[in-house]
């Protein structure tokens, strides 16, 4: 009598064999198979979706006007490089080009220095109010941008900078404080106090704790921030159409609006003004997306 028979005897329970544990089980992976097969094709197909737009208009920078007004393919019969390089040179991008890096640049930069200044002073520091204080932050998270755009630009009149990059470059560093401030306050909240008051022991003073063991640890985070404040400086719209007025200042979306507006619509222009546009936000967002994704990570965490 096997083992398996004698412990059936003594439970009063049927015997379960290798072969049926197996016939149960053998439905999982298949099931398994099935549902991410199925996944698998339901993402390929919205990736499809989704890129065909790209597709089409990298496509028709390389295209000459006539043949974007044909449709119905995407790979150029005569791909060409004139398109962009008339573009560039017609409009003067390169001009729009450095408007657009300055206002991006120095809005990220002061959105860096400024809020990671103040999320660690949340994250560490004690003083009256924090609590509401950081609050605050958070319910501005709720507010819509469009309700403030009437008093931004009231206020930039008296202020005497409307019109100018800094009318530009200050309401992005004050958009972005809610969010940096609560990304940023998390990471630093995941830092051991133990690494602060050791170096508060050696003599370290709250600016060189901050410089030397904050920054460093949370540069995630603090890439993220960088990235989620250039891309919508970079592409910011709507306040440089009404605030702006010297085509001296103009930013890229400006010069595509111009493009756009012409009587007869030079649609391989458009698209490769479009793509000009595009190329450094791509080229950042893959120099910096490992880090992107960990302070995704790292925010959703804390």
């Amino acid at each position: 009598m096997s083992a398996t028979t004698t412990a059936a005897a003594r439970t009063g329970r049927p015997a379960r064999t290798r072969g049926g544990e197996a016939a149960r089980g053998g439905g999982r992976p298949v099931g398994r198979i099935v549902t991410r097969t199925v996944v698998g094709l339901l993402l390929a197909a919205y990736a499809a979706v989704s890129l065909y737009p790209f597709l089409w208009m990298v496509s028709a920078a390389f295209k000459t006007n006539a043949e974007v007004q044909e449709g119905g393919h995407l790979v150029p019969h005569h791909p060409t490089l004139h398109t962009l390089t008339d573009t560039w040179n017609r409009l003067d991008f390169f001009d729009y080009f450095l408007n657009s890096v300055k206002v991006t640049v120095l809005t990220t930069v002061l959105v860096v220095i400024i809020y990671s200044a103040a999320a660690y002073a949340f994250s560490t520091l004690r003083f009256p109010g924090r609590t509401w204080l950081y609050r605050l932050f958070l319910v501005l998270l709720f507010v819509p941008g469009v309700v403030t755009l009437l008093p931004i630009v009231l206020l930039e009149g008296r202020m005497d900078i409307l019109g100018t990059h800094w009318g530009l470059i200050l309401p992005g560093v004050n958009g972005t404080a809610p969010l940096a401030v609560l990304m940023l306050t998390n990471s630093f909240n995941t830092v051991p106090g133990e690494l602060r008051e050791a170096a508060r022991m050696d003599g370290a003073g709250e600016l060189r704790i901050f410089g030397r063991i904050y920054l460093p640890l949370a540069r995630p985070a603090l890439v993220t921030i960088a990235l989620l404040t250039a891309i919508p400086t970079w592409n910011e719209y709507q306040l440089a159409r009404i605030s702006l007025n010297d085509p001296g200042r103009y930013t890229l979306p400006i010069a595509l609006q111009q493009l756009q507006s012409s009587n007869v619509v030079q649609y391989n222009s458009l698209m490769a003004a479009a793509l000009i546009m595009v190329i450094p936000v791509i080229i950042l967002f893959l120099c910096a997306q490992r880090y992107f994704v960990n302070g995704l990570m790292g925010a959703v965490k804390g």
